[in-house]
């Protein structure tokens, strides 16, 4: 063999959620890593020569876990101030929608993030994306929303892209014109729908700022026919899109998105049957997010077992956001989702692998096989179940690769 690889990985146990086997999983494995791609995964006996000859950097891994480099789907980790005040307030009985309309909620945060400049945002959100990397995360979807004019919404997508940028990751941008009115159009709903589909939309993404479109239809968000003109306009731009759907109730939100091939269907709690059918015709993923379940103390589950017997895929993601789910863990959201809502450890992973990747449209990561992108993280623990069942804590990661490059966890 002629050909050296940058770098090999032996004597790892080896996660590739690809085939047949739990989990994917090769014991005694070696992953082979060439120009940012994985150029060979198997066991160490199946090398096709000795190592020394292989690859210009070898490193012995004693039996440590090797998994795809985690991707946290759905986040709005760009944002100004906080909500702790909030937290206090429903702790002592508000609801959500109590306090959302009584001014705060989305709009609370609204209002922060106006006052704040594009490096105010960043250092805020960097500190975030640095916890979100140290739980092995090297993909993050950001949503922006806390704008909700054309300024401050640039802002928002610019920082995600800087933070993609400063760290050596990717980071998809999905804007999130439909999250809330803002106050100045308190008294003409169409109005701002209008400029979000009309103007918002085709500035950001003519500007190269959005990768997809996302909407809150809920009845405290927009409904069903505003998101479908949303919709309608992020596919005459040719852009992906995905909802908030079925968190608070059924409006018909997964349905809506899967008639429009949407990416993901995201919190369905309230998810019908008719809907959960739609996603499965289309494909679309569902996007659980037990963070935010946890923080509302929701009650109803989504529907689970029927995602199952319909083969919808199911994504797992932090929703990391400074009102109902201000969460830095993707480990955490993982296992939560195995507590609260009765994923196996393996459902969780997925969800949290290859699932997500799907859900972020990006097929070249997710696993761990041939030609994929080499985003790896190498675990401190022998099996995968681990990853669930340990509660926080930082000593969980060991090694991080990002397009083939190693990066230390604390860097």
């Amino acid at each position: 063999m002629t050909t050296r690889w940058d770098h090999l990985l032996l004597d790892a146990t080896l996660a590739t959620f690809a085939g047949d086997e739990p989990y994917g999983l090769i014991e005694g494995g070696a992953i082979a890593l060439h120009r940012g791609r994985i150029a060979w995964t198997g066991r160490r006996s199946e090398l096709p020569d000795d190592p020394g000859h292989l690859a210009g950097h070898v490193d012995y891994l004693d039996g440590a876990l090797v998994t795809p480099g985690l991707i946290d789907c759905h986040t709005h980790l760009v944002f100004g101030g906080d909500r702790a005040h909030e937290f206090d307030l429903r702790l002592n009985g508000a609801s959500y929608e109590e306090i959302a309309r009584a001014g705060g909620g989305i709009v609370s945060t609204v209002r922060a993030t106006r006052a704040a400049s594009e490096d105010a945002l960043f250092a805020q959100a960097l500190p975030r994306a640095h916890a979100l990397l140290a739980d092995g995360v090297t993909t993050i979807e950001i949503k922006s929303g806390y704008g909700l004019d054309l300024d401050t919404e640039r802002r928002m997508l610019r920082v995600a892209r800087r933070l993609g940028k400063a760290l050596g990751i990717t980071v998809r941008t999905t804007f999130l014109g439909l999250h809330a009115l803002p106050p100045e159009y308190r008294d003409d709903r169409d109005a701002y729908v209008a400029q979000v589909c009309d103007h918002m939309l085709p500035t950001l993404a003519g500007e190269g700022l959005v990768d997809a479109v996302d909407a809150f239809c809920e009845t405290i968000g927009f409904t069903p026919a505003e998101t479908r003109r949303v919709f309608e306009r992020a596919a005459q731009l040719g852009l992906p899109v995905k909802l908030h759907a079925e968190q608070l109730s059924d409006l018909d939100g997964a349905a809506l998105v899967a008639a429009f091939g949407g990416l993901s269907a995201d919190h369905l709690e309230h998810l019908s049957d008719h809907g959960l059918r739609a996603m499965a015709q289309a494909g679309t993923v569902a996007v659980l997010l037990p963070g935010a379940f946890y923080a509302l103390r929701e009650t109803r589950l989504p529907p689970i077992a029927g995602l199952r017997e319909h083969g919808v895929p199911m994504a797992v993601a932090t929703d990391c956001n400074p009102g109902t789910s201000p969460m830095l863990s993707l480990r955490l959201a993982a296992g939560m989702a195995c507590t609260l809502f009765r994923l196996t450890p393996e459902e969780a992973l997925r969800g949290v692998t290859v699932h997500a990747a799907r859900a972020l449209g990006l097929p070249d990561r997710g696993t761990l096989a041939l030609g994929q992108r080499a985003d790896l993280a190498v675990w401190n623990v022998r099996t995968p179940a681990e990853l669930c069942y340990w509660i926080g804590g930082s000593h969980v990661l060991r090694d991080m690769f990002i397009g083939g490059e190693p990066l230390s966890p604390d860097a």
